[in-house]
Formats: structure tokens, sequence, C-alpha cells
């Protein structure tokens, strides 16, 4: 069962994963490579949402074409701008709600990812590669910088003099380098890395969501703080899914040498 709902710059669509779904939303713009403009964005965003709100989908995938991720900000949408028109229009703000969903985001990537398109990429929890992926930072091409995180994304996982080299030069590299730096978690030939991330989806869906929201919630807060805060931060989810219905039974079917079927609750 698969059901789809239209958007004009994206499509979305829910497939069965067992018991539960796993929602997919498709960046559509292919004339112009699923440049990201700001439409797109507030569509996605509502996409993503929509999902998260959704008790039966469980993980989420984020994906574009085979020929393109998304290959970059719509600069038409930003070349007459001044400091003071983007500072008003904030646009980069609706982007910011990414990061409150609570559900795992997926990135599966193909061909170009660049600028906006590697940015959207990195504020997934996971990201699954096909062999002509393609990322990069070029903004200090077109004399600007990153503006959605690139910049920060990048040094927390490259470390400081890779994000350097990678921004300042603007190089694309490939995702095979891309592995090699721990930017994605796996790179497949093209005719599987979409089939690739579905599957992940599927197997976290299979999870208990409650324990899926906490340990995301987790990880991502290791980047927040102290070693010792994040600690704290986890010991203190890890307290809370013991009030919940899923440890009962996750625990009562691993004694009983059985699969667990967890509700959510």
């Amino acid at each position: 069962m698969v059901m789809t709902i239209t958007y004009k710059n994206i499509t979305t669509a829910r497939e069965e994963a067992g018991q539960a779904f796993i929602g997919i939303a498709t960046l559509n713009r292919p004339s112009v490579l699923n440049a990201l403009n700001h439409e797109l964005m507030t569509e996605l965003v509502a996409a993503l949402q929509e999902f998260d709100q959704d008790e039966t989908v469980r993980a989420i995938v984020i994906t574009g074409s085979d020929r393109a991720f998304a290959a970059g900000a719509d600069i038409k949408e930003m070349c007459d701008e001044t400091t003071v028109s983007m500072m008003l229009k904030d646009r980069l703000a609706t982007w910011d709600k990414i990061k409150n969903i609570k559900k795992p985001i997926i990135a599966a990537v193909s061909g170009f990812a660049l600028g906006g398109g590697c940015e959207l990429s990195m504020m997934c929890d996971i990201i699954i590669a096909s062999e002509t992926a393609q990322f990069g930072q070029p903004e200090i091409n077109i004399g600007v910088i990153p503006g959605a995180g690139g910049t920060q994304r990048l040094t927390r996982v490259l470390g400081k003099y890779k994000a350097m080299e990678l921004t300042l030069t603007g190089r694309p590299f490939s995702a095979k380098e891309a592995l090699e730096l721990g930017l994605v978690n796996k790179v497949l030939p093209v005719e599987l890395y979409l089939e690739e991330a579905k599957a992940m989806a599927r197997e976290i869906a299979a999870k208990s969501p409650i324990a899926v929201r906490l340990a995301k919630e987790a990880v991502l807060k290791s980047f927040d703080g102290t070693l010792d805060e994040g600690l704290t931060f986890e010991r203190k989810n890890f307290y809370m899914l013991f009030s919940s219905e899923d440890q009962k039974e996750g625990m009562k079917a691993f004694l009983e040498k059985r699969k667990a079927v967890f509700t959510g609750r």
C-alpha cells in the first residue's frame, strides 16, 4: 500500500513497513536540478512535520533524483537581495524547523548535493549515497559562504582543517571521499541507494518509536555541550524509557525468545 500526496515542488509517499509506515519526501524541480527555493523548502518542512505528527510513520527518507539530490540554493531567488532584505525575510529560519523533527530522517543522495543540497543532507540523521553523488560547499565561488549550517556541520564531522579546505576552495568531493571522511554512512550503486535508504528506514520503523525518539535526542545532545552534560541527558532518557509499555514488551520478548511488537506506548 502506497499513499501519495502531491505538492508543487516535492512529492510525498507513505510505504508499508510491517505494522507501521515510512514517509518519503522527494525533491521534484527537475528543470533546475532540484535547486532549493523558499517555496520548495516550505513544502518540505510541511511534509516533514506531517510525517512527524503521524503516529503510523516511524522513519522518514528525503531524496531527489538519480541526477541530483539538490544542486544548491536557487541563486535567481537571492541574486538581487541586500543584507537588510535577507535579514528581514529570514528565509533560512524555515530550514531551522527541520531540526525540530523528532523522527529519524535518512537522506538518500545521488548526483549533485552541492551548497544547500549538501547542507540539507547534513541536516538529516543518516546519509546513504549513490556512487555518483557529489558533495560540496561551492558558495565561495559566487562571493558568499554557506548560510544553512555548512561551516558548522562540516567542521563537526570533518574537523577544522578539512572543513577549511572544502569551504575555502569550494571544490566538490565524491561519495567515496565523503565515506572516507565519515560524512556518509554507505555508498551503493545508483540503482540500489534509494532502496537501501528505505530498507534502513524500515529497519528503524520496527523498533520502539519512543526509544528511537529518545536515542536521536541523546545523540544530537552530544553536539550541544560537554561530555558530562551529554551523559546526564542520556541517563535521564534511559530512565524515562522504563515507564513505557515498549520497554516492558521489548525485555519480555527478549526473555521469551520471540520478536517484540512495539506500539509506541
